[in-house]
């Protein structure tokens, strides 16, 4: 059975995560920032990593970044998910 996330890449919102974030010309650490507000920890380093799909992201990390990001959290996710 094959993987859901085979080979390099250890999420799927990576690159929606990077937009989104752009869109509202919030840097890493801004974001980093509005998370803790939410108790929910995640480093600049390690937002870049997850934009990079070098990390993998929780449930409650993927809920905090709809919230402050004020999307659902399917919008973190490709249009089409080829599994």
């Amino acid at each position: 059975m094959a993987r859901i996330i085979d080979g390099e890449e250890m999420n799927l919102i990576g690159d929606n995560l990077r937009r989104l974030r752009r869109q509202r010309k919030m840097s890493q650490q801004a974001l980093a920032n509005k998370l803790e507000t939410l108790a929910i920890y995640i480093c600049r380093g390690s937002i870049s990593r997850i934009e990079d799909k070098q990390r993998t992201v929780t449930d409650i990390e993927l809920y905090g970044l709809a919230k402050v990001l004020g999307v659902s959290i399917q919008e973190l996710f490709p249009a089409e998910i080829d599994i």
